[in-house]
């Protein structure tokens, strides 16, 4: 069984930042692609950023480009989402999400039901 535990939400200012982190457990963490999605209330999940198990490529929103870096330690079993420049509309919760194996090679990267694995979410509130 894998469990995904996720960290470091919280309240922040428009401008300022945040780093989220999420803690595998039960299995080999270097086999898992990884992935941030976000959802607010009132709208449906949504993507924020993936990576490839090796860490060599990573996949964006187009509204977090520039703003937003995804990255993993291995070693540490931990997935990490850097924040910067953060919006009132990036208030959300943040889940972690884990697949096993590659990611496709497509759009369903950013698709909910391509996750196998999911963490309890991190509230992030950014006030104007």
């Amino acid at each position: 069984q894998v469990q995904l535990v996720e960290s470091g939400g919280g309240l922040v200012q428009a401008g300022g930042s945040l780093r989220l982190s999420c803690v595998v457990s039960g299995r080999i963490f270097s086999r898992y692609s990884m992935g941030w999605f976000r959802q607010a209330p009132g709208k449906e999940r949504e993507f924020v950023a993936a990576i490839r198990r090796s860490g060599g490529s990573t996949y964006y929103q187009d509204s977090v480009k520039g703003r937003f870096t995804i990255s993993r330690d291995n070693a540490k079993n931990t997935v990490y989402l850097q924040m910067n420049s953060l919006k009132p509309e990036d208030t959300a919760v943040y889940y972690c999400a884990a697949r096993a194996g590659s990611l496709p090679t497509n759009e369903d990267t950013y698709n909910v039901d391509t996750y196998n694995y999911w963490g309890q979410g991190t509230q992030v509130t950014v006030s104007s």
